[in-house]
């Protein structure tokens, strides 16, 4: 009897073992070929129910899709060339010696077209083309620039183009996160994530001859490579805070820090260089150094923090207000410095003939006063750039906008009169209507005048004379 079990267990464990088996491998090791014809719809039907959507699991804070969306058509692609120009009209100058060619980044921040980048990207260039986000393509024209704070206003003509709203970087702190989007690599569009790392950063890049430089950078760990130089740096709202400008580095590219002009200048300069042509620095007319531990002790101070004042020029706005050598300031409009960067862009920020509250510290008091802020000339005066009418051989004048809407231009210069000299040999005669130098657009007298300012070599004018006739001429500048 027991026999008879024992056999029956055994028989019964086989067959279940079989079906197991063979469940195992029908299921597991199935070498057939497969019943299906698309990889796409076999994954489909396996991960049925799965969602492929993770943006929903990014925190708000860290979800960086709509401002890169936003801002990204608003950031241009610049690519400048040196040398004898594009248009020399000297064939062996264009054989022998080519123009060098470079690249960089900008920011569209109107949408008439001005564009703010860096002025070391367009240093000493012949020409600047714009190349915009869809590949469309312009000639720009050098409104201004400013090596103290290495900006430069850029002007293409267009319409309704995309822009970055104007940020608060005097209210960004460290900690916060930012996009840095430019063209690195003549990698287009390209948009990398970081936090801000400091404010006021100054790492010695400038240099200037009349020492006026303002170096107050923002500090991120956004990565940043050359030719993002000019692109933005903006917040989470998508508002420009800065323009990349540089990157601490010992190799030539990221490693690890990049630094960028906080907005708050920009903006003043953009408005200088767009009313005047230059810049419109208001000065203290102070020497000044930072106050650390070893300063304190040296000078015996009573504070830890500030900027000393070694000397006060004579004549400046600061020995007018009562500033003396020794004193510490603290504060300028009500807002705390604590260093030489801190101080020079509260100051920069204005104006001559603008007055600012000055706080420091005399012999462990505290002080307030007014200054009345000075030009680099001692005047209260701002500076505008006179307008030439009269250049080598060659009378000028505006087109009255009836006349330039019947030709159906948006701007020009009208050769007046002409006389002996480079002008007339390359063929202009009067009443020619300038209307553009070097494929860029020339508005008005005082725009050629700044269009010529900054070019050298080789140039091609085009216009056309009263009765439809198109002119172009090729001359040496």
């Amino acid at each position: 009897m027991k026999r008879s079990i024992l056999v029956l267990i055994v028989i019964f464990s086989a067959c279940a073992g079989g079906i197991i088996g063979s469940i195992f491998t029908i299921r597991f090791l199935d070498f057939s070929n497969a019943s299906y014809k698309s990889i796409e719809g076999r994954q489909q039907l396996v991960l049925a129910g799965y969602s492929s959507d993770t943006a929903y699991r990014v925190p708000k804070e860290l979800n960086f899709l709509a401002t890169a969306k936003r801002v990204t058509s608003a950031v241009v692609h610049i690519q400048t060339s040196y040398g004898p120009g594009d248009f020399s009209i000297n064939p062996l100058q264009q054989r022998f010696d080519a123009p060098v060619r470079s690249s960089g980044s900008g920011v569209i921040i109107s949408d008439d077209g001005y564009i703010v980048t860096n002025y070391h990207v367009i240093e000493d260039a012949n020409s600047i083309e714009i190349v915009m986000n869809n590949n469309q393509r312009f000639y720009a024209k050098l409104v201004g620039s400013d090596p103290t704070t290495d900006l430069a206003l850029l002007k293409i003509r267009s319409h309704d183009l995309p822009f970055i709203r104007y940020g608060d970087s005097d209210r960004i702190t460290p900690g916060e996160w930012v996009l840095a989007v430019g063209n690195p690599f003549d990698l287009n569009s390209t948009v990398t994530a970081g936090i801000v790392s400091a404010k006021a950063r100054n790492i010695g890049i400038l240099r200037d001859r009349s020492n006026l430089q303002v170096e107050s950078f923002i500090q991120t760990d956004a990565a940043v490579n050359p030719g993002n130089s000019g692109g933005a740096l903006v917040n989470l709202h998508g508002e420009l805070i800065g323009i990349n400008t540089a990157i601490a580095t010992s190799s030539g590219s990221y490693q690890g820090y990049s630094f960028a002009i906080p907005v708050s200048l920009v903006k003043k300069v953009m408005d200088d260089l767009l009313e005047f042509g230059q810049v419109q620095r208001g000065l203290l007319g102070i020497v000044i150094t930072d106050v650390n531990a070893n300063v304190a002790e040296d000078f015996n101070l009573k504070v830890n923090q500030g900027v000393l004042v070694n000397r006060v020029n004579e004549g400046s706005a600061a020995e007018q207000s009562g500033i003396l050598t020794g004193d510490v300031i603290i504060g300028i409009d009500g807002h705390a410095v604590n260093s030489v960067s801190e101080l020079q862009e509260w100051v920069a920020r204005n104006r001559p003939g603008k007055e600012i509250k000055v706080s420091y510290i005399r012999k462990g008091e505290s002080k307030d006063v007014t200054a009345r802020l000075k030009n680099n000339n001692g005047s209260l005066e701002t500076i505008r750039k006179e307008v030439r009418y009269e250049l080598t051989g060659m009378t000028l004048e505006d087109v009255p906008y009836k006349e330039l809407n019947t030709m159906q231009l948006e701007g020009g210069v009208r050769v007046k009169k002409i006389s002996a000299g480079k002008w007339k040999e390359a063929g202009l005669r009067d009443n020619f209507i300038i209307a553009f130098i070097d494929k860029v657009p020339v508005d008005n007298v005082e725009d050629l005048n700044r269009i010529l300012d900054f070019k050298k070599g080789g140039i091609l004018i085009e216009g056309f004379y009263p009765n439809g006739e198109k002119g172009t001429y090729g001359m040496e500048w």
